[in-house]
């Protein structure tokens, strides 16, 4: 692995740092004002301003390879997630925040001209925010071929029935797509084949939100985690992606990119935690002396920064060799660094609260927030079980035989 960035690369890292310096960090206090003050699932209006200019700057879409992005690499666009994850809704400033990415990214790999046309073109400006649809309350979802949710073929038109929930972002006002994921052929004998992958408008009739999912009482603001219902909505047979049974095959190539993005985020979430603690340990005076001159507050420092190191270097690790080799040839490193970058940024935040102390879980500081979202993680997109297990698997199949 070569360490050493393109010189493209190290001028958008700087460009990115000096966008966070002058305009991201000195909006989070009114961003969190304006989003308490204004209607339910509406983006601050700090945020539209503060996405014009980046775009205006030509920071946009970095995340996204190929022709429609900003060509970068995995390896080159780590550092700039790492750098907007300092501030948990900094990615969006960028156009470079989930559940969008993943969907861009479907739509780019497996939509057809017209789908491109009507809904990846309008993502890619910040016009409009979409959602994912997969899991569903009723079954283990970690496991995809569970799902429940029936996509029927009717003359020129597919029938969707189903309820899903945590489908993040689906109650933001400029969510004006869902990608839908379920079954057009349960009977079928490869349960990898069972699945397929729908756009669905929306507004279409029969869907409807039951509720917000909180997490840990966070409401995920201004997109939310709602449960969905689907009953009998139609959509036209065109909004299928890439064909009847390639759901499972979508899913896969969509998660590996976020997966790592996720990391990469949370890497960022980390480093700022490590950072305020030190500076916590350094102001605050407890039992007459500073708490950085006690001894189990300088080690958790040090073993935040060990860990946050070998969180980093796994996870550039595992883009670079998705570059080299491809998704499919990193997913051993991909599991490897979706196991370990959330729980040691939870891991991280968790001593930083600890130092904070009362203040560590109030709305005083960025860390309840950050917690709260590295510890769903360990969740989302995969629980660790399940990547414990694939990498498990994968290690014995190919150390395992004499």
């Amino acid at each position: 692995m070569n360490f050493q960035h393109s010189e493209r690369a190290r001028h958008l890292q700087g460009r990115i740092q000096a966008f966070m310096d002058e305009h991201v960090h000195p909006a989070e206090d009114l961003y969190d004002r304006q989003l308490a003050a204004g209607p339910a699932g509406h983006a601050p209006a700090v945020l539209e301003e503060l996405k014009r200019e980046a775009r205006e700057q030509g920071l946009w879409n970095l995340f996204l390879p190929g022709e429609h992005g900003a060509g970068l690499s995995n390896l080159e666009y780590a550092p700039l997630a790492e750098t907007m994850g300092r501030v948990m809704w900094a990615s969006e400033v960028f156009n470079c925040s989930a559940p969008d990415t993943g969907n861009m990214e479907v739509l780019a790999l497996y939509g057809n001209p017209e789908q491109q046309r009507e809904w990846l073109e309008p993502l890619l400006a910040g016009e409009i925010r979409s959602a994912f649809s997969m899991t569903e309350p009723a079954v283990a979802s970690s496991d995809a071929t569970n799902i429940q949710c029936e996509i029927r073929r009717d003359g020129d038109q597919y029938v969707i029935n189903g309820r899903k929930w945590f489908t993040s972002g689906a109650l933001n006002a400029a969510c004006k797509l869902l990608i839908v994921m379920g079954k057009t052929a349960p009977d079928h004998p490869d349960k990898h084949k069972q699945q397929s992958m729908i756009l669905v408008p929306i507004d279409t009739p029969g869907i409807r939100i039951v509720r917000n999912m909180r997490t840990f009482g966070y409401e995920g603001d201004p997109g939310g985690h709602p449960e969905v219902i689907y009953e009998n909505v139609r959509v036209p047979a065109s909004n299928m992606l890439l064909g009847e049974g390639r759901g499972f095959e979508i899913a896969q190539g969509r998660l590996g990119p976020g997966r790592i993005h996720h990391c990469m985020r949370l890497i960022g979430c980390a480093q700022r935690a490590l950072e305020l603690m030190c500076r916590r340990a350094t102001s605050r005076v407890a039992f007459g002396q500073a708490l950085g001159d006690h001894g189990s507050v300088r080690e958790d420092i040090a073993r935040s920064f060990c860990d946050i190191e070998q969180a980093r270097l796994l996870t550039l690790l595992a883009a670079d060799k998705m570059d080299r080799e491809g998704n499919k040839a990193a997913r051993d490193l991909i599991a490897a660094a979706k196991i370990v970058a959330p729980s040691t940024a939870a891991r991280v935040i968790d001593r930083a609260i600890q130092v904070f102390g009362a203040a560590g879980v109030s709305q005083d500081t960025f860390l309840a927030a950050a917690y709260v979202y590295a510890r769903f993680i360990r969740i989302g997109d995969g629980p660790d079980q399940v990547h414990l297990a694939a990498l498990g698997r994968q290690l014995l199949k190919h150390h395992g035989a004499p």
